[in-house]
């Protein structure tokens, strides 16, 4: 793999900071990236770093190699670490626009229309799944998403939920076993047999494809003690932890999260001040998703509260057709800009770093010396504008692994 100079960076946002502060930027910066990895961060006046002359203004705005060496100049765009989406919802089948429709009319958001997604998830061939999942990552790498989570739970039968974890692995290494999504029609009435499916022949047939175990502890899904004992078989099968709760009304997934070691609360919509200290004491992340407020009309959590109790927070999209189908990292960083009450800086590092941490990685995240090269450079001058100018396409080159992917 050859090396890679940007260099001209106007704003280059790493999370690991300057003098101290963790949010702050450089400018007039450049990055090297070599073998998939960064190399070295600094000034693009430093002259350690440069392999080349510098461009003249001739070449500003191309792309060119020089002695095995590709330098591209950003033209005084920003540049901030790829996106880490660490919860989404991609593999499934079918559509559900018409229950969006009857929301934006005032019908209530509740949990059971996932049934609908189940039906026709189980009907959908491997190949028809696989297509419309790889176009989703395809959707989301465009808008600066270098690392998914995928997760199950629109199978809710051993053999579908086998199948969507076979292919959600076929992508990211980030998949979450959900087969206790909510509790399928068949199994109406018997929520506690159905999670002796989940935790026995069901956790034998994805554990080997997954690496999280997650479960909505919800009203209208399970209850903790439900939800504890899914968490456990998938603990003890060698899964990590992460579990949907307070979505809907306050409730004891929270804590139950922490006591077993969870990586992430997502969702968090309605949460007790008990709930807020007690995540702030522990290395559990919050995860925020915008998306699911802006289409069921809930009031949208206080990320506020959250981060000046200390709770690490991470935005993610939560892609799915039922409460937020949208795939747009920028606009959920501009969302919780606009009503979570975050700076564009801690959105920011939400959407990145805050993302790396409830996926428990070190190595994305981050522009910093060994770590993963997964860049965005910005058709902007600065982050500040993914929430000044939403709903434009600012994303302008994609780095994965080194490779330029857009």
């Amino acid at each position: 793999m050859s090396a890679t100079l940007i260099t001209n960076i106007g704003e280059l946002t790493t999370n690991v900071g300057v003098d101290g502060d963790p949010g702050a930027a450089l400018h007039d910066a450049a990055v090297l990236i070599d073998d998939g990895r960064i190399a070295w961060v600094g000034p693009s006046s430093d002259p350690s770093m440069w392999r080349v002359a510098p461009l003249s203004s001739a070449n500003q705005g191309r792309t060119r190699h020089v002695d095995g060496l590709e330098v591209v100049d950003a033209d005084g765009g920003a540049v901030i670490p790829g996106f880490v989406d660490s919860h989404s919802h991609i593999v499934f089948g079918g559509d559900r626009a018409g229950e969006f429709e009857a929301r934006m009319a005032g019908e209530k958001y509740a949990a059971g229309g996932i049934r609908s997604t189940v039906a026709a998830t189980r009907d959908a061939s491997d190949d028809k799944l696989r297509t419309r999942l790889r176009g989703f990552v395809d959707e989301m790498r465009a808008q600066g998403t270098t690392t998914v989570e995928i997760k199950s739970g629109y199978g809710l039968d051993v053999a579908t939920e086998a199948r969507l974890v076979r292919l959600a692995a076929e992508v990211t290494p980030e998949v979450t076993f959900l087969g206790a999504h909510v509790v399928p029609a068949e199994y109406a009435g018997r929520g506690d047999e159905y999670v002796d499916l989940v935790v026995g022949e069901m956790l034998d047939a994805c554990a080997p494809h997954a690496k999280w175990i997650d479960v909505f502890c919800e009203a209208g899904a399970f209850t903790a003690a439900q939800s504890r004992r899914v968490l456990e078989a998938g603990i003890a099968r060698g899964l990590q932890a992460r579990v949907h709760a307070s979505q809907l009304g306050p409730g004891e997934g929270v804590r139950l999260a922490i006591e077993l070691g969870a990586a992430s609360v997502d969702h968090g919509t309605y949460l007790t001040d008990e709930d807020v200290a007690a995540l702030a004491a522990s290395d559990t992340v919050l995860t925020v998703l915008p998306g699911v407020e802006f289409s069921t009309r809930h009031p949208y959590p206080d990320a506020r509260r959250l981060i000046d109790a200390g709770v690490t927070v991470a935005i993610a999209c939560d892609t799915n057709p039922g409460s937020s189908f949208t795939s747009s990292m920028p606009f959920c960083i501009a969302l919780a800009v606009r009503e979570m009450g975050m700076t564009t800086a801690e959105a920011v590092r939400a959407a990145t770093a805050g993302g790396a941490a409830a996926l428990r990685r070190d190595d994305i995240g981050v522009i910093a010396p060994g770590k993963r090269a997964d860049l965005v450079l910005l058709d902007a001058p600065t982050a500040v504008h993914l929430a000044y100018r939403p709903g434009v396409p600012l994303v302008k080159q994609v780095w994965k692994d080194g490779v330029a992917v857009r």
